[in-house]
């Protein structure tokens, strides 16, 4: 999955748990959102090792 999808994915998730009272969804939505941050700052991280090491 993208990372653009996890962060939407999430927001979702959360956006429903909150709406619903749904407590364990809208900790899962942040887990996603947290997971596609976390993939979007290594990515960020490798690219700009590649970067350097093109120099």
């Amino acid at each position: 999955m993208g990372i653009q999808t996890d962060t939407i994915k999430g927001r979702i998730k959360e956006a429903f748990g909150s709406l619903t009272g749904n407590k364990k969804l809208k900790a899962k939505g942040k887990t996603d959102q947290a997971v596609g941050k976390l993939k979007s700052d290594s990515d960020k991280a490798v690219d700009k090792v590649a970067e350097k090491m093109r120099d």
